[in-house]
């Protein structure tokens, strides 16, 4: 792109307000526009040079790029006759594109409405002081529902955070207010209205292959809020420097719209102005046409800009009569009268304001000039204003914009180029041969009688791989051709194609490594040894490669949605196709009605939420799975964690929530501990209770058997006194008859005794009287014992009783 810039052409911004809208000014606008852009310089314009060069960066990402350049480095003072090629490009570039393009455009992403005006921060403020107070006052207002069925809480105290970080959290997840539900309905609605997820491809494949990507907003009575996508080299803006064009005071593009399409856009044209326009039109053709196609002769080209300059609001501020003062809309050309400075006063700012134009190239019409009717104006400064067109370039300096397929060109050509080579050496190359002697066929004799014919002897080498042959001649000879058949080799045509293909991956590598797309973003070679952890890692590093396109992209998003915004609220407040607008919206749902009425009271803070990436997601995963195995979280914290889209904001719920399941959990513990020894209390209760029982069964027990051992006593001690009453009675019986027998006993020895005694005294007398005789007599002594009669011995015999 050219880096000249010619700013003379424009015409000074300090004048009056009612010059700036004049007619003449806002054609020299148009005039100087056209002159930085399409003024020739060396045979080309800017406008021509940045078209051509965008063409020829999307050729190379369609893979359509033209072939002369090929051609000419093959041929031969222009002579091609010799060579028999496929020209056609390799679709090296247009693979890259695709993984870019369609891995960024598939990342998804929420668009979040935040309230950023003085009542919405108000009700949020609010908000938090009553969750606060409820936090501070949840044992209090239990009390008193439990004791008084009093509810005192503001809010549910099921779902009140237990800290200031759960109630951070909980700001983030949870609260919305209606009015940003309306807002972000909204902006859905329209986004899906004009097709934004078709225009978000189309940019990411401009700021892919380009480096630049653009977006415009606008606004019409039949269509409402509209969403455009700008082909980038149709674009004309003033010189910048920065990537994001925020201080750029002009910007616009090239449209070729028909004749019946002109006079549709403006109808102020009159027949005659058409027929002048298409006249005219021919003669600048050749110089606004250059790259853009065939040109139509019912077609002219116009140039439809947006120019930013600044507008004085005047007021004449009047002292009244009660000393109040008064303030008075004047233009910018009012004064205070001459000696009248005390009672009159000048009260002066000045704001951004933006002009819209249309021009066709090539000619003095301008076609509209006027003050943007709808001007999307920041309310947090309503001193600035925001341009119709958002542009990105994130790679540029100094004007030059720098694009990923720009950097790989070169290095596309070389892998043509050795494609070209490549299918050159194959032509060249032929199989390999054989040699056949035919003198030394004629000296073999087949013993048949035949000779040994070449297509025989080739037939059987072909097929067996056998050759006949003689090393003699006929005549004895030496036979320099016994060997008939020997295989050609056809030249070294392989070691060329193994060169080629190594230059071939060597400038593939090198588009590799200048993008940052290694293999593992696509997967064309993954390594089957290589880890999974391993190639994870090397397709993050390549998604970080390209992360400046992704960022740009989500800038348009960001910047689309803010416009849309306050084209909303403008709609709302001023439009004429307000109610149907808030119908539309509205059907939606039902609820936003009420808050879509003043939704133009608000001001709204845009920012994009993006899903996390495959490597975030699996480190989120992986904080998910080790919670899960340490029994952290339940399965439904981590359903909860999963939903979330914010990697922040889903890692701050994981903690909370591990937090809370541990607390949980110790407090489960601990009602376990306390359960477990209450139940060893009440066991010990229990048993000491059982013992007290036991020991007074026992001692009922010994009671009852000391009661049945008395009993039995008694009954025993009864038993035995009967028996032994019993006994003495029979005791007394027998001691009486053995009295009785003793004393008969008694009786019986005395009487025996007497009976002895009288017989020894009659033996005693007996033998006395018969020693008296024998004194008397003089007989001799007598013996007075028995002869044997009353004493064992003597003449007792006992031989009869002895056994025979």
């Amino acid at each position: 792109m050219a880096e000249s810039v010619i700013n003379n052409y424009f015409p000074s911004q300090v004048v009056s307000d009612a010059e700036k809208l004049s007619y003449d000014y806002g054609l020299k606008i148009a005039k100087a526009i056209e002159s930085e852009w399409f003024y020739q310089d060396h045979g080309n314009t800017r406008y021509t040079t940045t078209k051509n060069n965008f063409h020829n960066l999307r050729l190379y990402a369609r893979g359509e790029q033209s072939i002369q350049k090929y051609k000419d480095e093959l041929s031969i003072n222009g002579d091609l006759s010799y060579l028999n090629l496929d020209w056609t490009p390799v679709p090296i570039i247009p693979k890259f594109v695709d993984i870019v393009v369609n891995g960024i455009a598939e990342r998804m992403y929420d668009i979040k409405a935040y309230s950023q005006d003085p009542y919405g921060v108000s009700e949020r403020t609010e908000y938090m002081e009553s969750i606060l107070r409820d936090m501070e006052m949840k044992s209090i207002d239990q009390y008193v529902k439990e004791n008084f069925n009093l509810d005192l809480s503001e809010n549910d105290p099921e779902r009140l955070p237990d800290n200031e970080e759960e109630l951070a959290l909980h700001m983030q997840l949870s609260y919305k207010q209606s009015v940003e539900v309306a807002e972000e309905q909204a902006l859905k609605v329209l986004m899906d209205g004009s097709n934004y997820e078709l225009i978000k491809k189309r940019f990411y494949y401009d700021l892919t292959v380009l480096g630049i990507g653009a977006v415009k907003t606008g606004f019409n009575t039949s269509e409402g809020v509209t969403i455009d996508y700008v082909d980038p080299s149709n674009l004309v803006y003033s010189y910048t420097e920065s990537p994001y064009f925020d201080d750029i005071y002009y910007v616009g593009e090239v449209k070729t719209i028909s004749i019946n399409e002109l006079a549709k856009q403006f109808p102020h044209l009159t027949h005659e102005d058409l027929e002048e326009l298409a006249k005219n039109k021919s003669t600048h053709t050749n110089n606004y046409n250059r790259g853009g196609g065939t040109p139509d002769n019912n077609s002219v080209q116009i140039l439809y800009f947006n120019f930013k300059s600044y507008m004085n609001e005047v007021y004449k501020m009047k002292e009244t009569g009660s000393g109040a003062d008064k303030a008075i809309e004047k233009d910018d050309t009012f004064n205070p009268p001459a000696g009248k400075e005390g009672e009159y006063d000048r009260l002066q700012r000045s704001i951004e304001c933006l002009y819209e134009g249309a021009m066709v190239l090539g000619t003095e019409k301008l076609l509209r000039w006027e003050m943007a009717k709808n001007m999307m104006r920041p309310k947090s400064d309503f001193t600035k204003v925001k341009m119709n067109y958002s542009i990105v370039a994130p790679r540029m300096y100094k004007g030059k914009i720098e694009s990923l397929v720009g950097r790989i060109t070169g290095f596309a050509d070389m892998i043509q180029l050795t494609h070209l080579k490549l299918q050159q050496v194959m032509s060249r190359m032929v199989p390999d041969g054989v040699y056949l002697d035919a003198d030394g066929l004629a000296e073999i004799d087949l013993g048949n009688g035949t000779n040994y014919s070449p297509q025989e002897a080739l037939n059987m080498f072909f097929q067996t791989g056998s050759v006949i042959g003689r090393s003699f001649t006929s005549e004895g000879d030496m036979n320099p051709g016994k060997v008939p058949i020997q295989e050609l080799q056809s030249g070294n045509g392989g070691a060329k194609l193994q060169s080629l293909i190594g230059t071939y991956n060597y400038y593939l590598q090198m588009i590799r490594d200048v993008t940052g797309l290694n293999e593992a973003r696509d997967g064309t070679t993954p390594d089957k040894n290589a880890l999974v952890g391993v190639q994870k890692m090397a397709a993050a590093n390549s998604n970080t490669a390209t992360r400046h396109i992704l960022q740009s992209g989500l800038f348009l998003t960001s910047s689309v949605a803010e416009c849309l915004s306050l084209r909303i609220s403008d709609i709302i407040e001023y439009s004429p196709t307000r109610d149907a607008f808030i119908h539309a919206i509205g059907r939606f749902n039902v609820s936003t009605l009420e808050e879509m009425s003043s939704l133009y009271l608000y001001d709204f803070g845009i920012f994009i939420e993006l899903a996390p990436d495959e490597e975030e997601k699996a480190l989120l995963e992986n904080n998910i799975q080790v919670a899960l195995s340490q029994q952290n979280i339940e399965l439904e914290d981590a359903i909860d964690v999963r939903e979330i889209k914010n990697l922040k904001v889903a890692n701050s719920l994981l903690k909370i929530r591990r937090k809370k399941k541990i607390d949980r959990d110790q407090k489960i513990q601990q009602q376990n501990i306390q359960a477990q020894s209450q139940a060893n209390i009440q066991a010990q209760q229990m048993a000491a209770q059982s013992e007290v029982q036991k020991n007074q069964a026992i001692t009922q027990s010994k009671a009852e058997l000391a009661q049945v051992e008395a009993q039995l006593e008694m009954q025993r001690m009864q038993a035995e006194g009967e028996l032994k009453k019993m006994l003495m009675e029979q005791e007394f019986q027998y001691n009486m008859q053995l009295r009785q027998m003793e004393v008969e006993g008694v009786k019986g020895r005395e009487k025996e005794k007497e009976d002895r005694k009288d017989k020894r005294t009659k033996i005693q007398a007996t033998q006395q009287s018969e020693m008296i005789d024998q004194r008397n007599n003089k007989k001799p002594p007598k013996n007075f014992e028995s002869s044997g009669n009353d004493i064992m011995g003597g003449g007792f015999n006992l031989g009869a009783f002895e056994p025979q």
